[in-house]
């Protein structure tokens, strides 16, 4: 499989085990799970197909670890806008996680702190290359030092999904370090 389908693949999978999976009548169950003879079946019908070892090869090659496979079913790992309940065990943090973003959202975040947006939770990296590479999506990066141990200590909830994603409601202003931001 070539790099261009790899992508057009992953996009494809993300719009609809994360976003939109009624778009091609799938219906995902609470922990966001899908047969994956079923996903086949309806991204064909709606002209998209590929091969199991189309799948198993995205799967495997994303960079992100977006996509969970259990036998023969398939989820998105985090980042879904529709309802699931991905059964993560609360974690204790690291003292430190980070949040890539770019310098036109700094002035929400110091007003608001760290909002989920149209997602469930808030996504912050273990790193600060991880959060770089997450906001140079959107252009010239700026990462933001979450002090994530007073957050636990002050009874903050985190999570941590299958490919190493950390994950919390929000993030006040005063657990964000932007003297630290670059």
């Amino acid at each position: 499989m070539d790099d261009i389908r790899t992508v057009k693949l992953s996009k494809y999978l993300a719009k609809h085990l994360r976003h939109q999976p009624e778009r091609i009548g799938l219906t995902l169950d609470a922990g966001g799970w899908v047969e994956i003879d079923a996903l086949m079946t309806a991204a064909a019908a709606h002209g998209f197909r590929f091969t199991r070892e189309d799948l198993d090869h995205v799967v495997a090659v994303n960079d992100k670890k977006r996509y969970a496979v259990d036998g023969t079913r398939i989820r998105a790992s985090q980042g879904h806008t529709v309802a699931v309940d991905l059964g993560l065990p609360p974690a204790t943090p690291p003292p430190y996680l980070y949040h890539g973003t770019v310098a036109r959202a700094l002035d929400a975040i110091r007003a608001e702190g760290l909002r989920p947006m149209n997602r469930h939770d808030v996504h912050l990296s273990a790193d600060r290359e991880t959060a770089t590479r997450v906001g140079s999506r959107r252009g010239r990066p700026v990462v933001l030092p979450v002090d994530a141990a007073a957050m636990h200590r002050d009874g903050h909830v985190f999570r941590v999904s299958a490919n190493g994603v950390w994950l919390t409601e929000a993030v006040p202003v005063r657990y964000l370090r932007f003297t630290e931001a670059r």
